[in-house]
């Protein structure tokens, strides 16, 4: 992870959110995976009646947020370290009303990380994708040979039982990143 500063500047967090999310209460829990920062993490907890179970398997991350969340009298986020990708979200069946992936989808088994989103989404839940742009050149971001296109993360979607893959131009809140949302 690059310098907070520098990671925050890569993103207009309000109106990414809006985006992908929507305007208003989300009613229900929502799981992110690699919270960082907590970059987005803090303020979907203004945007959510329920929990935000925000995992990383950087513990300096996860006291990063907590740290926050705690200066902030923010109660409703739930930053553990957990190994995700390995033993997956440790959330029930069904029950989460938003999953958050951002900036993960280069990892080497991305299908099996939408599979459990797609496990652990309620019926009517959402996801939601971001992930750095290859077309254009980024200040940082993974290595552009390793960085999947919008269509391979669509794929990638489909592939785990995600319909109605919709993409979200970002181009005014995350100019380096590219976005999509679906539905189980």
């Amino acid at each position: 992870m690059p310098a907070e500063e520098m990671w925050s500047s890569f993103f207009n967090v309000e109106l990414a959110l809006d985006q992908l999310m929507g305007v208003g209460q989300l009613i229900g829990d929502l799981t992110e995976f690699g919270c960082g920062y907590g970059t987005f993490t803090l303020p979907t907890a203004h945007r959510v009646e329920g929990f935000i179970h925000a995992m990383d398997i950087d513990l300096s991350m996860v006291n990063c947020v907590q740290a926050k969340a705690r200066s902030s009298a923010i109660g409703n986020i739930c930053a553990v370290q957990r190994d995700f990708v390995a033993s997956g979200s440790g959330r029930p069946d069904l029950s989460q009303a938003h999953v958050m992936v951002y900036n993960l989808l280069h990892l080497e088994n991305p299908v099996d990380l939408l599979k459990e989103s797609h496990r652990i989404l309620k019926p009517d839940g959402k996801l939601s994708v971001i992930h750095w742009r290859r077309d254009i050149p980024t200040p940082r971001g993974p290595n552009l040979a390793i960085r999947p296109s919008p269509n391979q993360c669509r794929d990638w979607m489909i592939e785990a039982g995600f319909k109605e893959v919709t993409s979200v131009d970002l181009r005014a809140s995350c100019p380096y990143h590219f976005g999509l949302v679906a539905s189980p």
